[in-house]
């Protein structure tokens, strides 16, 4: 099984794309500083944010029957999914029933989550991913790095490649407008010929029964408004209570995504408009259960703005495919053990837990202290030997300060005398990127006994 170690390992071979990937994010994180600080009342707003975000889960019942009852009332089909396969089924149902074959779909990471494309694709339906991002990635046979960013990891020269590969276009030389130009006209064709349309939701408004949906490409409205059939598909989290909340969030999103002060599109769907068939999918897929875990329920606060993931300093060296889940970074490793605890058991550890996570969510998860307690529920459920002992062995070091300075000192010219090739060995995980300090003389605690009588 590929570890987020062996996987970020692979990732960091490549040094250059590596610090080129770090400085790409980080450029998002600073615009995401520059728009914040013009917004006074920032701190108020996150607050706000994650009171109203509280509020839903602490009355999830009751807001998801509402929200439902006046979806209906706008005639929408509502629809429930326990898991990620009763999703896709029904997706293939309404499909079915329409004998839709071509799909065009703006970017949703819950179909992701529910690895809807393969399912419907070995079905025979066509699904066109719209969003750009989406496409490169759809086109490279890969599953998107990040969230608002999919196709962060590539170069406009690896796309310029790969569009020449796929759709036989010439060069441009990496020009992005060009590239933009040549997705827009292939993009074209596919809207105009799709048998229906699928979208994600942002936001889902308990007290109107419609729903939210947030690009910056206008693709989800372009696909909505021309094809005969719109399915919907949202986590179940992704309720707000009523529509005066949802300013609260809007200020918050897009800000803490990519520095913007609002996304181009917020598109407003209440009802399906004369002659189309507008259904909603609501997905539970594990989320009940993260829900019932105390110390862990704040994570369904997230709106999924990315930005912990801009942020830190392990995703932004690592990259995104390293964590091996549809949701990446700190907010992912929170998440994804949720789903299977042991295949994701490596992730709550790719952290430093410095906190930065937690100081740019615009919900205020507390993305670090919850990452420290899943290492404690893995380490509990699914120990590690070799860190077992090593941490026994440590405590009894520490315990006595006879058998830790006498082990100190025999370190200590260990390293003075040892060849340089057998300590910058693998097992010297600090050598591989760093040398040593030069040996003390004496430790410290020598050093202050010396000195003090010294100076009386």
């Amino acid at each position: 099984m590929l570890t987020h170690p062996k996987a970020a390992a692979e990732f960091n071979k490549d040094e250059d794309r590596v610090n080129w990937h770090d400085k790409s994010l980080w450029f998002v994180r600073n615009k995401r500083d520059l728009a914040v600080n013009k917004i006074p009342q920032w701190e108020e707003l996150r607050e706000t944010a994650s009171q109203i975000k509280m509020k839903v889960l602490s009355n999830l019942d009751t807001y998801l029957e509402e929200f439902e009852k006046n979806a209906k009332a706008n005639g929408i089909h509502v629809h429930w999914a326990i898991d990620g396969d009763e999703h896709n089924e029904i997706v293939k149902g309404i499909l079915d029933k329409h004998k839709a074959k071509k799909l065009v779909k703006s970017k949703s990471m819950l179909t992701e989550e529910c690895h809807l494309n393969p399912f419907l694709e070995k079905h025979g339906v066509e699904v066109i991913d719209t969003d750009l991002g989406e496409r490169i990635v759809q086109l490279a046979k890969e599953p998107p790095s990040h969230i608002v960013m999919p196709a962060i990891h590539k170069k406009k020269e690896e796309i310029d490649t790969l569009f020449q590969e796929t759709m036989g276009t010439k060069s441009v030389n990496g020009d992005p407008k060009a590239l933009t130009n040549i997705a827009r006209e292939d993009l074209r064709q596919k809207f105009l010929n799709a048998d229906a349309a699928l979208t994600g939701v942002n936001f889902a408004i308990a007290d109107t029964g419609g729903f939210v949906v947030c690009t910056n490409e206008g693709n989800a409205d372009m696909g909505v408004h021309l094809a005969p059939v719109h399915i919907a598909c949202m986590g179940m989290e992704k309720l707000i209570p009523t529509m005066a909340h949802l300013g609260v969030f809007l200020r918050l999103l897009a800000r803490s995504a990519t520095g913007q002060s609002i996304t181009t599109y917020s598109s407003h769907f209440l009802k399906p408009r004369k002659g189309q068939e507008m259904h909603l999918v609501i997905v539970d897929n594990g989320r009940t259960e993260q829900l019932g875990r105390e110390d862990f329920r704040n994570s369904l606060k997230c709106i999924r703005c990315g930005a912990c993931m801009n942020t830190c300093p392990i995703y932004r060296r690592s990259g995104g495919h390293s964590y091996g889940s549809v949701v990446p970074g700190p907010i992912g490793s929170i998440l994804s053990p949720n789903i299977d605890l042991k295949k994701y058991s490596t992730l709550p550890f790719a952290s430093t837990l410095c906190g930065s996570c937690s100081d740019v969510c615009p919900v205020k998860i507390d993305i670090h202290s919850q990452l420290y307690k899943w290492r404690q529920v893995i380490m509990k459920e699914h120990p590690d030997k070799v860190k077992q002992v090593a941490m026994k062995v440590n405590g009894k070091v520490f315990k006595y300060p006879w058998l830790y300075d006498i082990l100190g000192g025999f370190a200590r010219t260990m390293l003075k005398i040892t060849p340089r090739g057998i300590v910058y060995s693998k097992l010297n995980a600090w050598g591989m990127q760093r040398d040593l300090p030069d040996v003390p003389k004496s430790s410290f605690k020598e050093w202050y006994k010396k000195n003090r009588k010294k100076n009386g």
